[in-house]
């Protein structure tokens, strides 16, 4: 093979990878941005907000600001509830701590069992049904949240991999610029691999 021809089928293979390369980074950066625009529009309709920052220097244990909230449920006070993070403390560090002391330690599931074994009509079934009601809103709302943390977190891995598309992209466009000139220059005649074997001269009257 010419080393002209080996030359021009690498870079236009590399032209081809180039290309590929760009179009899944453009790929990713569209699927990171149609994550963040929904997650934030979705978010939006709930209208959540974070208690104030004035809430936080009275907490205690049995509140609505607990203690365990400070490290993290602190740092959004007073903030919108807008993006995938937020939704992810809100629902774990804010709703799971009130769903804990509401039911005890209990699931949606473990409180409505109990409340339908009690007889009906009754204030203790009453009381325990207002408890189901209000475990089962909290724990509805903190499952849509953590879906939307879930899918911000598909449009952070997707942004990641568009960046290292473009970055393989970069890198390709650099060697198929490079086979470019180096298939300018390669003579028409070069052939590819040179033959490693030479003739011998057998000396006469052997």
């Amino acid at each position: 093979m010419r080393r002209k021809t080996l030359d021009m089928l690498a870079t236009a293979g590399g032209g081809m990878l180039t290309i590929v390369l760009i179009v899944a980074g453009s790929l990713g950066l569209w699927a990171y941005n149609w994550s963040n625009t929904n997650v934030h529009n979705q978010l939006a309709e709930q209208k959540i907000t974070f208690p104030p920052a004035a809430a936080f220097k009275n907490a205690k244990v049995g509140t609505e600001i607990t203690p365990s909230m400070i490290p993290s449920v602190s740092q959004y006070a007073g903030q919108q509830l807008l993006t995938g993070s937020q939704a992810e403390v809100y629902a774990d560090d804010f709703i799971a701590v009130h769903l804990q002391e509401i039911g005890g330690g209990l699931t949606y599931s473990q409180l409505s069992a109990k409340a339908m074994a009690l007889p009906k009509g009754t204030p203790a079934y009453t009381a325990a049904e207002a408890q189901v009601q209000t475990v089962f809103q909290g724990t509805t709302l903190r499952g849509l949240l953590l879906e939307a943390y879930g899918f911000s977190k598909f449009g952070q891995i997707a942004l990641v991999g568009a960046i290292v598309a473009f970055v393989l992209a970069g890198i390709m466009l650099v060697l198929t610029l490079f086979g470019v000139w180096h298939f300018s220059r390669t003579p028409q005649d070069v052939e590819f691999p040179k033959s490693l074997h030479h003739e011998e001269k057998v000396p006469a009257g052997v």
